[in-house]
């Protein structure tokens, strides 16, 4: 006879870090979300746009933070539109963990060079683009 009891406690053991990586996530939303980035003064200006007039590819991703958080999501794909995509991969990624360590079965994300210099290449090509004035649409 088994205890019905017996399998919450390794069940919940298991999901200590992918729930402890949202809990995180979700505490850093809810500070972008009452500090509003759009108020000078709460965050540091970017550095590379302050001294080059160049917009990184985080530029404009904490008032995207603050757009998704509020629910703005057009407004947020207009403020960082990588950073929103970001965000989407994010949420599968944990999604994925979460319920493949709630099974007990292993998770692992395969670091394969192509998939770095895939990543690699469209964060230069959303950083170029979003600089050019055909890009303009890109930029924050």
């Amino acid at each position: 006879m088994t205890d019905a009891h017996a399998t919450p406690a390794p069940t919940l053991r298991r999901l200590a870090a992918p729930l402890g990586v949202l809990g995180g996530v979700v505490a850093a939303f809810a500070y972008v979300a009452t500090v509003d980035p759009n108020t000078p003064g709460h965050y540091p200006v970017c550095p590379l746009l302050k001294y080059t007039g160049i917009y990184c590819p985080g530029c404009g991703g904490l008032r995207s933070a603050y757009a998704v958080a509020h629910g703005d999501f057009g407004a947020a794909l207009g403020l960082n539109a990588l950073a929103v995509a970001g965000y989407a991969a994010f949420a599968v990624f944990w999604v994925v963990w979460a319920s493949r360590t709630a099974r007990g079965r292993p998770f692992e994300v395969p670091l394969r060079p192509a998939y770095v210099w895939g990543v690699a290449a469209v964060v230069i090509a959303f950083t170029i683009v979003r600089n050019l004035p055909v890009g303009a649409v890109l930029a924050p």
